[in-house]
């Protein structure tokens, strides 16, 4: 009987010392069911108040979370797949992450970020590579547009993301194949309303504030995010802050004489020494992108994401976390960056060596940071106004939208200074 009660004990003792105390969510190729959908858990958890850490390139770049019957449950109903630690498993992975022949790093993530995205009203998801994933993903976004950002409502949020919008007030330069469309005549009836409506005379000028707005958001400590069109039109605008780039079927007027000889690149975030496409019917803004430049086969763009020191640069590799480094490549009205127009204290994140071009890059401003990423829609290879939108319950392991949501994480993150 005495020998039965020890047993009892010791088992006792033992399933206490196995017991769970932590989940890992693995982000790894084989392992996770929905990759997509792990971010909003994890996100889902900071939102809660519980701790988080982000493991930087173990498994894929795994979320370790602790283990309460809710997160499983959770888990279990978004279909996100977890696996259970004990106390001693979990110390060993954090050993074996802090080791300094291993490049790895924990990251604890404090708090869950508040997101904004600038969009147009009426605008749906699909529109939009962002709100798609933010949507699917189950993470809470607001969206705002000139009068909230005007009014300085940005300073309620840590993160902005930037629609494909046209911040040089050219409408998008649709006009060549779209000027007698009516979403497009509607578009630019509306953009003039709220122009003046806010109280400018131009389209471009309200757009230039709003530039401005974000810049100084970024500059004190904001987070932004770009893609497509929102990211070279952005600096385009700040670029030409005083000189009218705008022919007279955007504006009314003539464009201002030599206008490229008055660019002013130290007012841009990323690029540099770039020439402004004057055809008001030519669908680019400058020869910053790459999609006309571009001879690169559908069955080999790709794109390639840098390998960065997780030690000592957390912040890129925090960026670059991926099941895979070999990234699809994916169209835009802005594709990619010229290279060479990328001032120097821009990081290049993805870049497609083939062609020479950046796909996705990253850089600090005052106390904030932004990231530009080229390209419409991850998993739509062409996407083109009126096509149907992307299903992600079909895509739940893309890697393309994986950076997205590697952005939105960003801010969680607890920060360390980087040392390189």
């Amino acid at each position: 009987m005495l020998f039965k009660k020890s047993l009892y004990i010791f088992i006792l003792l033992i399933s206490f010392s196995v017991k769970a105390n932590f989940i890992l969510l693995p982000m790894d190729e084989t392992t996770q069911k929905n990759h997509l959908k792990a971010y909003g858990i994890t996100y889902w958890a900071l939102d809660k108040q519980y701790k988080a850490s982000w493991l930087l390139n173990y498994r894929g770049g795994s979320f370790l979370l602790p283990d309460i019957p809710e997160i499983r449950k959770e888990c279990q109903i978004r279909g996100v797949s977890f696996e259970v630690l004990s106390d001693a498993e979990t110390q060993s992975i954090l050993n074996d992450i802090s080791s300094p022949s291993q490049n790895m790093e924990t990251v604890v993530l404090e708090k869950a970020p508040k997101i904004a995205v600038y969009s147009p009203p009426g605008k749906q998801p699909w529109d939009d590579a962002v709100t798609m994933v933010l949507t699917y993903a189950e993470i809470p976004f607001k969206v705002v547009y000139d009068e909230e950002v005007l009014s300085d409502q940005l300073l309620l949020y840590d993160w902005l993301h930037l629609h494909h919008e046209d911040f040089t007030g050219q409408y998008g330069k649709f006009y060549g194949a779209y000027r007698n469309a009516p979403w497009y005549i509607d578009q630019k009836k509306d953009a003039e309303a709220l122009a003046a409506k806010l109280g400018y005379a131009k389209v471009s000028q309200d757009k230039l504030a709003v530039a401005k707005k974000i810049k100084d958001f970024v500059i004190g400590g904001g987070f932004m995010f770009a893609m497509c069109s929102a990211t070279d039109s952005f600096d385009i605008a700040l670029s030409a802050e005083g000189i009218d780039i705008c022919e007279p079927m955007f504006d009314g007027d003539d464009s201002e004489a030599n206008y490229q000889s008055k660019v002013d690149y130290t007012r841009t975030f990323a690029f540099k020494n770039f020439i402004l496409d004057r055809k008001p019917e030519h669908y680019e803004f400058s020869d910053i992108d790459m999609t006309e430049k571009r001879r690169i086969p559908f069955e080999k763009d790709y794109f390639t994401l840098m390998e960065f020191s997780a030690k000592w640069d957390v912040i890129p590799t925090m960026l670059c976390q991926n099941h895979t480094q070999l990234v699809k490549g994916f169209m835009g009205q802005t594709t990619a960056f010229d290279s060479e127009l990328i001032k120097s204290n821009v990081l290049i994140l993805g870049k497609n060596e083939l062609n020479d071009e950046a796909r996705y890059i990253h850089g600090q401003k005052g106390k904030g940071f932004f990231t530009f990423y080229g390209g419409h829609d991850p998993e739509d290879y062409q996407h083109r106004v009126g096509d149907e939108p992307t299903v992600l319950d079909l895509h739940p392991n893309s890697p393309g939208f994986r950076l997205i949501l590697n952005n939105v994480l960003f801010p969680a993150a607890r920060k360390k200074p980087q040392k390189t």
